[in-house]
């Protein structure tokens, strides 16, 4: 009988100089071991595998939902560590007061740690705030701490205070040099629709909305909807809802498909083809301070996300940008306008400026 260490070797070397590779990608191993180890190298090895495509401008993405565990940290944690591992500047904003984004990525949260709350209620701007992270050098985390619970009260009484977290991001961003700028910035929202999520919502230039694949999931869900066209009409006209990732799918249940269905059939091409299966790694990984992609690089809810940030990003080529960059002197515009590294923008029509 051939020694399984050895046929898994055959089998990467064949699988590496194009022998037989499978509809899926993957080359046809009739061993779930071998095949679970191609995935985690493939994961590992992401810096010696082609890049994601660039967006052609800065993508900053609000992640909601009003519902609580539907996945709205684990997919803005794991989707940023895949679009760094595979070369795409991601700065992540943890706007929950919980910090559980902060705790996944490894970065400090603890009470008086400098925080998005500095941003949002002091002087502070977000490059006195951001700190790296561990899973990649190209990915860096605005962290949250509890302070922020009561950041919503503090910030009643300020003037524009819908608009804080957005001038907060087009500033820093102004001031970074082109080739330091991210391609992607992604908020995660708490679960509510309070004035923490509306601030994200006003910040962002299109929504992705993960939905579990539950029908308590979908309640609700109509008014998270007209909530983003209400700021559509009154404060952020450039918004809109792009994206629904499917989490928690669990394939062994009718229940599981008759709601991907329903939700697919609703929105159409909105919905990601990737689907995030239930997976006892993605919530093990937290308890370690990482990402899925980091603590199990070969199971199936690493390789899922990676799939939904490949396809996050090939969408994203074809966006065109909102706005351009203005000659000094005139008022500032969306920070989606700003070139990222070699994207090259193109010009399009500023969005309308936000009224003081």
């Amino acid at each position: 009988m051939t020694d399984p260490g050895e046929r898994l070797r055959s089998s990467l070397a064949a699988d590496q100089s194009s022998g037989g590779v499978s509809s899926s990608g993957m080359a046809d191993f009739d061993s779930p071991i071998a095949m679970e180890a191609l995935r985690a190298t493939r994961v590992l090895h992401a810096a010696d595998q082609d890049p994601f495509p660039a967006p052609g401008r800065i993508r900053v993405i609000t992640i909601a939902n009003q519902k609580g565990g539907v996945g709205k940290t684990t997919s803005t944690v794991n989707l940023g560590v895949a679009l760094a591992l595979y070369g795409l500047r991601t700065l992540v904003i943890d706007l929950d007061p919980q910090g559980n984004a902060s705790t996944a990525l490894g970065v400090e949260h603890t009470v008086g740690t400098p925080s998005v709350y500095d941003a949002l209620i002091g002087d502070s701007s977000l490059a006195d705030v951001v700190h790296p992270t561990t899973a990649s050098p190209l990915l860096r985390c605005v962290p949250a701490t509890i302070d922020l619970a009561g950041a919503e009260i503090e910030l009643v009484s300020v003037v524009a205070r819908e608009h804080r977290l957005r001038r907060a991001i087009e500033a820093h961003i102004t001031a970074l040099p082109p080739e330091e700028r991210p391609h992607y910035v992604l908020i995660d929202c708490p679960p509510s629709l309070g004035l923490l999520t509306l601030n994200a919502l006003v910040a962002g230039d299109e929504v992705l909305i993960p939905i579990q694949c539950e029908y308590y999931a979908l309640e609700g869900l109509g008014q998270l909807l007209s909530n983003i066209d209400l700021v559509r009409a009154h404060l952020n006209p450039g918004i809109s809802v792009r994206t629904i990732l499917l989490t928690m799918y669990d394939g062994r249940t009718k229940l599981a498909d008759q709601v991907a269905d329903e939700v697919r059939n609703h929105f159409g091409d909105l919905v990601l083809h990737a689907v995030i299966p239930r997976n006892v790694r993605v919530s093990e990984a937290p308890g370690y301070g990482q990402s899925v992609l980091t603590y199990d690089p070969g199971s199936r809810g690493s390789t899922s996300y990676v799939e939904a940030a490949r396809e996050l990003a090939e969408r994203g080529v074809g966006l065109s940008p909102i706005g351009q960059i203005e000659d000094s002197g005139t008022p500032p515009v969306p920070v989606t306008a700003l070139p990222v590294g070699d994207a090259v923008p193109y010009p399009g029509v500023p969005r309308k400026q936000e009224s003081q």
